[in-house]
């Protein structure tokens, strides 16, 4: 029988830090998680931030709680790696040390200073009916409201980062990052894999300078080994490889087995998500560019609506005190009172139909949530079932537009994500 080996991975969420222990088996081991306490700060509405090495804390907790229940296990680690979510900046100086609170991708502030973009690039822009898109980028670039509103941080900043980054550096000590990490609103070149040139079509939506902007290492590739300061702060023995792995839904893709084209995954989770691996560079939409996958030389077309499963936790709070004071009493989740009764609404919910759009996604910039069809034998239950079949039907749409771009047929969906714990809501997106 072959020996076995073990991998430490880091799994950084929005609401919470995990380190988990796993063979080559893909068996888990060992886990521990840390929740965010606060998941973010909120100065003024639509505001998200916080502290990047409270990250780094969390995990060496994470870290350090493993060692401590299972320390012949852990002094078995062979490697580590590390995934995030995406499109959280962070600003360092020239210490590599954050200058501000690091910015989530779930804050809202918009850039107010208008895009220079050049004349010709602004009449391509036009000619294909995008300028109002680019618009729309460049104002939801944090690194744009930076450099607007806070001059003095942005004369300081050395190197802007991502949240994926700065824990990579806080590891090795290497200011580097994968290609399968680098996702957001940063001027990345996904098609090859390398930070755009300033003559790129695209470059002026997100200006930042070459300069200011990580190494690049190749997916699955050794990025570096654990220094000294993580080993005291972690457990984690100095000169352990860390290896590149990929943004927190470039590994969900893999982890869900969708290696080929025709095998696509849905992601349940606070942005609900649509994708697919593909050795082709395909546009999920016009002029939307695929990401870099974790598999080498292949792309993951992906649609997203934004505030997906988030809509769950949004009906929670508005409309469902009754199910979280009975969950509260009875020891169990609001959620699975809520989904017990879903099966008690028809397929359809007697013709009340749910848009999801309560953040305009790229291409859609002037969409709005609604609730449409609403009658007198609508109850509160009809809207959370409503918003289930909602945020499936647009995924839906977003399958169709990726068979058409790519012309093919998926023959496999695979569910993932916070919500595909509940087999109602499994159910319905089958149906």
């Amino acid at each position: 029988m072959s020996p076995e080996h073990l991998v430490l991975v880091f799994d950084v969420g929005t609401q919470s830090s995990r380190a988990i222990v796993i063979n080559q088996h893909g068996e888990i081991k060992a886990k521990a998680k840390v929740a965010h306490q606060p998941a973010y700060f909120a100065s003024q509405a639509d505001y998200a931030e916080q502290d990047a090495d409270y990250y780094y804390a969390c995990i060496c907790q994470a870290s350090q709680t493993i060692l401590a229940e299972h320390p012949d296990l852990f002094a078995r680690i062979e490697a580590v790696s590390i995934t995030t979510f995406r499109d959280s900046i962070i600003c360092l100086d020239e210490h590599m040390r954050p200058l501000r609170r690091a910015i989530l991708w779930l804050d809202k502030r918009i850039a107010t200073s208008t895009p220079k973009f050049s004349l010709a690039h602004r009449l391509m822009f036009k000619a294909v009916n995008m300028e109002k898109t680019a618009e729309l980028q460049y104002a939801k670039s944090h690194v744009n409201w930076i450099r607007d509103e806070e001059p003095e941080i942005w004369a300081k900043t050395k190197k802007i980062v991502y949240l994926s980054t700065y824990l990579t550096y806080k590891l090795t000590g290497r200011l580097a990052d994968s290609d399968a990490s680098l996702v957001g609103h940063l001027p990345f070149d996904y098609k090859h894999r390398r930070w755009m040139k300033p003559t790129d079509l695209t470059f002026e939506v997100f200006p930042v300078e070459r300069e200011k902007l990580c190494e690049v290492v190749p997916s699955g590739s050794q990025i570096g080994t654990i220094i000294a300061q993580m080993e005291t702060d972690s457990g984690l023995k100095a000169g352990l490889p860390v290896y590149c792995s990929g943004s927190d839904k470039a590994c969900e893709l893999i982890g869900m087995g969708c290696i080929k084209q025709e095998q696509a995954a849905i992601g349940l989770g606070t942005a609900a998500s649509f994708a697919c691996t593909m050795d082709r560079y395909v546009e999920p939409e016009r002029f939307i560019p695929p990401y870099a996958s974790i598999v080498p030389n292949h792309y993951t077309p992906e649609l997203q609506i934004f505030r997906g499963y988030w809509l769950v936790s949004w009906f929670k709070k508005e409309f469902a005190m009754k199910e979280v004071t009975q969950a509260a009493q009875q020891g169990v989740s609001a959620e699975s009172l809520l989904n017990a009764r879903l099966a008690s609404i028809p397929a359809g919910c007697e013709g009340l139909f749910f848009q999801p759009y309560f953040n305009p996604n790229v291409t859609m910039p002037n969409a709005k949530g609604a609730i449409v069809g609403l009658s007198d034998v609508h109850t509160r239950l009809h809207i959370y079932r409503a918003i289930i079949e909602g945020i499936n039907f647009s995924l839906i749409d977003g399958m169709k537009e990726i068979e058409k771009r790519a012309r093919m047929k998926y023959t496999s969906v695979t569910v993932g994500g916070g919500g595909s714990q509940s087999d109602e809501i499994c159910q319905i997106t089958a149906d």
